[in-house]
């Protein structure tokens, strides 16, 4: 029985082989001679996605390059020449084709080039790491059994070398290929010894009848308000057959209600009689839409979502090829802000204040999943993200990147492969003139546009990092990323006039602004000068000066990015659990002096000697593994907290968005991630998870005035602050309550100075708890937990503080589907009881859907979101907590847990963390279960107060989870849920 139409990934059974120990042809062995894996074979099994370094990893012919300097025992492609990673990757398939049927193979992605060879007949897929390749093996097919697949990979053909120094892409050979830039290494990125040869994405076969669709393109334009919508959609067709045919097209648009539920909104069907061999380009009547449900960044709304699916049915033959496309209906406008200089962006007509970091890839060995991209993507919203920039020293992203963007709300800025060290700067001086091949750059250029441009994520096209495009490039690019004029809000490039066609098969894209550079047109000084930064530690109170930054908009600054003590162990041998050395110089600053180890995955020290004085020695002297990695948790969520409260203290007065450099490492770096390689968060993600939330209230460590920053479209009322401060020994010295506030719409108000420092006889280190909440019902909008000292002083006195014995309560719901445990955990400072003086807001009911309580002030708000921590969020993923869940292993499934102490005090710098119970540990093993998502965490409660933690995570088969809560005064943690 022929098969259906439609697409088959094949991403298993692949074996892969090197080149050089293979001595068949490519026809040999998908005919005569097919190879098999074996004892004395040189086949193994292959990573497909993969690299050809992923695949050696997987089969421990070389050691793990991420772990400790094992890098440094694999052969670099520079000294081994490019035949040893020249591989040969083999699969089969089987695939019945009825007598009007045809079949592509499709590659998403291949770097560098490659010869394909299919039952014997050989075809070529031309260089370009960045551009997709369909073949169509109708005629070489084998109908009645096994279809022998093999591919030859050839790497790069500049590769280049890395000098003893390393450096920035190494010696910038790379740059003469249109390929990824950071392979020969970068000051955050060791050398990838292979430089990312392989199959690195998707290999499908696609079954479709006489027509195909091709590279449908969908838009969205608005008029009245946002109230009327048009669904503009276009298609290329090509019939493979040797005759005329008469092709119906349909479009069909649907959005789901419930479950599996779908509302037809709209569809139409158009006939066409299309010529044997022929391509025609058909774009439909537009599909008028009256308000439909708006797609929002994070933070503003929901990420309403509607499936297009496009059809192709021929008479005599049934339906011959179909497309599905999730498309969100939004608008984003951008132009440089008069008053800030900074770029602006606009989605639905409401200006969004950027805060979001930099992205390089997933892995650095390609090993790309569906599944790793969604926890990176709902990392990144769980941090109150709303912009993701992919560096052009990186990928093009992937549809899969693109489609969690779409989902969790996430922008993104996705640049081309030009950077401005391997193509203008750097040591040697680069070449600026870009690759070698500027045809061949424009071509991948445009084939990643065709396949990114319809996601509602996706919000800018730029040229290069700290560079711009060779001029040829750079006005090709121009040309073809032109807005159309229901998308023109400014006159870009410099005065040229725009096109006024409103055809959508004049354009490219035509819906996002191209800017051909990260440091210009809005960005940095805009003129492309080296204005972004800085990268190094910073005093928390500088985020907040008026000199920090001197531009609108910066799209990197970095800092320190230290993860826990438990991803050292697990990513080094002994030798690189030691701790820095603290050397005093001359001025009085101290200096770092790391272990090899760490040098090697370039860890970025808390000092920066005659700037900052080192923040992890505020703390007082570490004194093992531990005690550092918890000390640097400690200074990262101060930092990355500062960092983001410091640029929204100044939302629209003179900036309009921060990126941090950056969230995550490819790699297990050591420097400027929120979460490590093996998805475990570090505080920093927490710390920038407060900052960033839509509706914040924050202390200007400059002023000392309490500030709350509103992004949300609309204004607040009848709200009130709290701010208390806590000792050490468990008394409250300081409290007072703000009433009758009213807190505009986007914008940072000013409410009131913390005068506690000049207060008589402060202590040298205390706690700042500040709450806003709703004074009708004392329920939480915004809750912020700071640890202060004085000026010039430090936070010595918490040493002492860890041999508190502070009692807490904690009562464990849990839900288990499968191998998912969703969790949630209510914490209590059992120390003290509530004041009855003080208003009632130790249980921390916080709103759960603030956008909704904001438009019951305001109707005018356009699709509110349920800002709920995103549990309940894509289809009800974390269930109400109001019910009581049954666990399958356990007829009780609310358990209540103490953990005993008599003093009275902070419950300080909590953090929950899941591992495999096992009765024996090694020294050194990593029982951690990973990745876990929490609602929050590094978490503290005052006396009386409480707080409910969620966690969702997935099981491995046979294992059982137990959770442990760790905290600054539970150094031993506590099992809560075993």
């Amino acid at each position: 029985m022929a098969v259906a139409c439609g697409k088959r990934v094949l991403d298993s059974g692949w074996i892969a082989a090197r080149s050089t120990e293979v001595k068949l042809t490519g026809i040999q062995l998908t005919t005569t001679n097919p190879p098999s894996v074996g004892p004395k074979s040189p086949w193994m099994e292959a990573v497909v996605p993969g690299s050809v370094l992923a695949t050696l990893v997987k089969n421990k012919v070389v050691p793990d390059p991420f772990y400790g300097l094992q890098n440094e025992a694999i052969i670099d492609i520079a000294d081994s020449g490019r035949d040893y990673y020249t591989f040969w990757f083999f699969t089969t398939f089987d695939c019945k084709l009825s007598a009007d049927q045809f079949l592509d193979l499709n590659f998403r992605g291949v770097n560098y080039s490659a010869e394909v060879y299919l039952n014997g007949h050989k075809k070529l897929l031309p260089k370009g790491m960045f551009r997709r390749h369909s073949l169509d093996v109708t005629s070489i097919l084998n109908s009645e059994g096994s279809n022998l697949l093999t591919v030859l990979v050839h790497p790069p053909d500049h590769p280049g070398k890395i000098p003893p120094e390393g450096g920035q892409g190494g010696d910038h050979e790379i740059g003469k290929d249109v390929t990824t830039q950071y392979v020969e290494g970068w000051d955050w990125i060791c050398p990838i010894r292979d430089r990312n040869t392989g199959i690195w994405d998707e290999v499908s076969i696609s079954v479709t009848g006489p027509v195909k669709i091709i590279d449908p393109h969908l838009v969205s334009t608005f008029n009245d308000d946002y109230t009327r919508v048009y669904l503009e959609a276009a298609v290329e067709l090509e019939n493979q057959s040797s005759s005329v045919a008469g092709c119906t097209i349909n479009i069909q648009v649907t959005t789901e209600l419930e479950g599996d539920v779908c509302l037809v909104e709209h569809l139409h069907t158009q006939y066409l009689a299309i010529a044997a061999g022929k391509r025609v380009h058909y774009t439909f009547p537009q599909l008028f839409f009256y308000k439909p449900n708006l797609w929002w960044p994070n933070g503003m709304g929901k990420q309403a979502l509607y499936n297009v699916t496009i059809t192709a049915n021929i008479e005599g033959h049934g339906e011959s090829d179909t497309r599905n496309q999730l498309f969100g209906f939004r608008k984003i406008e951008s132009s440089i802000d008069t008053k800030t200089g900074g770029r602006l962006f606009k989605v639905n007509g409401q200006p969004i204040f950027i805060r979001g970091g930099n992205w390089i890839v997933s892995d650095g060995l390609l090993r790309l999943s569906r599944k790793r991209y969604e926890t990176d993507i709902k990392f990144h919203a769980d941090m109150n993200f709303n912009m993701i920039r992919c560096w052009g020293g990186g990928l093009a992203e992937r549809p899969d990147f693109y489609h969690y963007c779409d989902i969790y709300g996430i922008l993104v800025w996705q640049e081309f492969w030009i950077t401005g060290d391997v193509d203008g700067r750097g040591v040697p001086v680069s070449n600026p003139n870009g690759p070698l091949d500027h045809d061949l750059f424009l071509l991948c250029a445009r084939d990643t546009v065709k396949l990114l441009r319809n996601h509602p994520s996706l919000a800018l096209w730029v040229g290069g990092n700290e560079q711009v495009p060779p001029p040829d490039i750079n006005n090709a690019l121009k040309q073809d990323l032109q807005l159309m004029p229901h998308f023109q809000t400014v006159i870009e490039g410099g005065g040229k006039k725009l096109p006024v066609s409103t055809a959508l098969s004049d354009y490219l894209d035509g819906t996002r602004i191209y800017i051909q550079g990260s440091l210009w047109d809005g960005f940095a000084d805009g003129q492309g000068n080296f204005t972004d930064g800085p990268y190094e530690i910073q005093y928390p109170e500088s985020f907040f000066k008026d000199d920090f930054y001197k531009y609108g908009f910066n799209p990197e600054v970095g800092s320190v990015g230290m993860p826990v003590a438990a991803t050292i162990r697990a990513t080094m041998p002994i030798e690189g659990w030691q701790i820095p050395l603290f050397n005093k110089v001359a001025d009085g600053y101290v200096e770092e002096v790391p272990n090899l180890i760490w040098t090697y995955h370039k860890y970025i020290p808390y000092s920066k000697p005659s700037k900052v004085h080192d923040q992890i020695l505020l703390y007082g002297l570490p004194t093992d593994l531990d005690d550092f990695c918890l000390k640097a948790q400690l200074v990262n969520y101060i930092q990355y907290r500062a960092l983001l409260e410091g640029y929204s203290s100044h939302m629209w007065s003179k900036y309009t968005g921060v990126l941090i450099w950056k969230n995550q490492n490819p790699w297990t770096g050591l420097r400027g991630q929120f979460y490590d390689h093996l998805l475990d968060q570090t505080a920093g993600f927490y710390g920038c998870r407060s900052a960033a939330e839509p509706l914040h209230i924050q202390l200007n460590l400059a002023t000392y005035f309490i500030e709350v920053v509103n992004t949300l479209p609309n204004d607040l009322s009848d709200v009130a602050i709290e701010a208390s401060v806590w000792d050490l020994e468990g008394t409250s010295p300081y409290y007072k309550v703000y009433e009758d506030l009213s807190i505009p719409s986007k914008k940072t108000t000013r409410i009131a100075e913390m005068t506690y420092p000049k207060s008589k006889n402060p202590k040298p280190a205390y706690f700042l708890l500040l709450k806003l909440y709703n004074k009708s019902d004392y329920s939480i909008l915004s809750r912020n937990f700071y640890w202060l000292h004085l000026p010039g002083g430090d936070y010595k006195s918490l040493e002492p503080f860890r041999k508190k014995k502070i009692p807490l309560e904690l009562t464990t719901q849990t839900f288990i589907t499968g191998t998912t445990y969703e969790m949630e955990v209510l914490v209590q400072n059992r120390s003290k009881k509530p004041d009855p003086s003080r208003h009632s807001t130790d249980q921390n009911n916080f709103v759960t859907k603030i956008q909704h309580m904001a438009a019951e002030l305001q109707p005018a708000i356009t699709n509110p979101q349920e800002n709920d921590d995103d549990w309940t969020r894509k289809g009800g993923f974390f269930r109400s907590m109001s019910r009581i869940f049954s666990s399958e292993t356990d007829g009780n499934s609310m358990r209540v847990c103490e953990v005993n102490g008599g003093d009275v005090g902070v419950a300080f710098f909590l953090q929950f963390s899941v591992h495999a119970a096992k009765d024996k540990y090694q020294e050194g093993e990593d029982t951690r279960i990973l990745p876990v998502h929490y609602s929050d965490n590094y978490f503290s409660l005052v006396p009386g107060e409480q707080m409910r933690i969620k966690l969702s995570f997935e099981v491995p088969p046979g294992v059982t989870p137990r959770v442990i809560l760790h905290g600054w005064n539970f150094p031993g943690g506590h099992a809560v849920h075993h």
